[in-house]
């Protein structure tokens, strides 16, 4: 009996399969896990790159593509694992290209004069070989190309973004410094001048670097985003800010910040925007941070700016509703406070516009703001307006008006403290941190000292230097960081030179 049972199920098994063929229904495999698979013989490699791709098991029908390039001592298969781009890539299906650098010198090349020119026969002709490869082999989109990487990556991310600004449309450089800083002609390829924060330059100066890479370009330049911290020993923090002022140079838009927030704890987030609104460079100091980036959210924060936590190909083209409700719920003699009603929006709002007599001053994701810096006795008109993850930006509220007090107070409140955080043989940086002492929130402050020899301050960051910097120096807070709670703190940074005996001088502090 048992015996008959068999040949019935197996006739029956074998019906089904002959059924199933005929009908042209054939059964699919199980979808497996996604891995990272090494490609070869992927075109033009004059380095000898290896190239690793992952490819989500949602992946896109044409996808967007990422570069992300590892550190020093690193590898691709190491940068994947130890950051969250492979899993938000499964969450947003674009494709990954990890490469590694083959040679003893494990490090991107990205001092000598053949990787900085378009076109070059250097590693990132290798790279834009890989980029190639994706379109034409996984259907990768062309118009949606997007480079990261860490410390040598994202030293190389600036190379990238300025060799070639038609193939890529966004890069996030993690620890890096700016295009052109690295650049040797001895064959050696550290550069320790650089590496310490002694190369500095004009606004103007770093951006016909990257101009001289590729001088017939004439079209959009990438848009460009920044992460540092602030206690980095590998490459001095002094280089967020020039690369700051390089690629707000190379995009068109103002070095003073557009916004300023505080996502998280320690971090300090600026935007610069052009006149349209759109956001060309952001940047985000990690307070009390060394050579350690990125860390956990940093890899998300990277995605949003480039737009692919957004499925599909940009299908999202509703704005959101103009904010409503906008009403001025105090004032300062430096300072005015806002409030209204939420938008609404067909996927979700991201955040809001804050405009000044027509100017954007501001960000914030809330229903809320406080602009601050603002002249006594004057008058302000507000306008706020929604923008969600796509781009899409609302209608402009109604205009509020705000009038500041008088003013008065000023004098004492405060308290400096000063640091030198590097010297060098002809030079040094140094850390300002300034405490309110007071019982209320300050809406401003300054800090003064004078030398007691032939110190020079050549760059400030986080702070608004009167003068030259040298003998009697005041530095007041930048447009975003004059507000201070009572007992917090917030600090000011610089590069100066100096001969002879740096001898620290000391600092006094007045709040408005």
């Amino acid at each position: 009996m048992r015996s008959g049972r068999r040949v019935v199920a197996a006739v029956l098994a074998m019906l089904t399969s002959v059924a199933a063929a005929v009908s042209g229904v054939v059964a699919a495999p199980p979808a497996s896990a996604a891995s990272l698979v090494q490609v070869t013989n992927f075109g033009n490699n004059p380095t000898n790159l290896q190239m690793y791709e992952y490819v989500p098991a949602s992946v896109q029908a044409h996808p967007p593509i990422l570069l992300a390039l590892h550190y020093c001592s690193g590898s691709g298969p190491a940068f994947y694992s130890g950051t969250e781009f492979a899993s938000l890539a499964d969450r947003y299906g674009f494709v990954v290209i990890y490469p590694s650098v083959t040679r003893s010198y494990d490090c991107w090349d990205v001092s000598s004069p053949s990787s900085l020119t378009h076109n070059g026969n250097n590693d990132p002709a290798g790279l834009i070989s890989m980029i190639q490869y994706v379109e034409q082999h996984n259907n990768g989109d062309a118009g949606r190309v997007y480079v990261t990487g860490a410390s040598s990556g994202g030293m190389a991310t600036d190379v990238m973004l300025g060799d070639y600004p038609d193939v890529f449309k966004a890069g996030a450089a993690f620890m890096g410094v700016p295009f052109g800083c690295f650049a040797t002609t001895d064959g050696s390829q550290w550069n320790s001048a650089c590496a310490q924060g002694q190369i500095t330059k004009t606004p103007q100066q770093w951006g016909d670097l990257v101009r001289a890479a590729d001088p017939g370009y004439t079209g959009a330049r990438p848009r460009m985003q920044l992460w540092h911290g602030t206690n980095d020993t590998t490459l001095s923090y002094v280089n967020f800010g020039e690369e700051i002022k390089q690629w707000t140079n190379v995009n068109g838009v103002s070095q003073t910040p557009s916004s300023t927030d505080h996502p998280q704890s320690g971090w300090t987030h600026t935007t610069y925007a052009d006149t349209s609104g759109t956001v060309q460079v952001e940047a985000y100091s990690i307070a009390n941070t060394g050579h350690s980036l990125p860390q956990a959210g940093m890899a998300a924060a990277a995605v949003h700016f480039f737009g692919l936590d957004q499925t599909g190909d940009g299908g999202d083209t509703t704005a959101p509703s103009a904010p409503s409700s906008l009403a001025v719920t105090g004032v300062t003699s430096s300072s005015a406070s806002l409030s209204w009603s939420a938008s609404t929006d067909n996927v979700g709002v991201a955040g809001y516009r804050v405009y000044r007599n027509g100017v954007q001053v501001g960000t914030t994701a809330g229903t809320s703001y406080t602009d601050s810096g603002l002249s006594a006795s004057t008058q302000y008109t507000y306008k706020v307006a929604a923008y969600d993850a796509a781009g899409n930006v609302s209608a402009q509220s109604g205009g509020v008006t705000a009038t500041t007090s008088a003013g008065g107070g000023g004098g004492g409140g405060c308290t400096a403290t000063y640091a030198v955080t590097s010297q060098w043989g002809n030079g040094f940086t140094a850390n300002v941190t300034v405490t309110n002492n007071g019982t209320a929130p300050s809406t401003g402050w300054k800090v003064t000292w004078t030398w007691s020899g032939d110190q020079q301050i050549t760059n400030v960051w986080s702070g608004t230097l009167a003068g030259s910097g040298s003998g009697s120096v005041a530095v007041a807070n930048a447009g975003y960081n004059g507000s201070v709670a009572p007992g917090g703190t917030t600090s000011f940074g610089f590069q100066a030179t100096y001969s002879g005996t740096n001898t620290s001088p000391t600092p006094v502090c007045t709040t408005n």
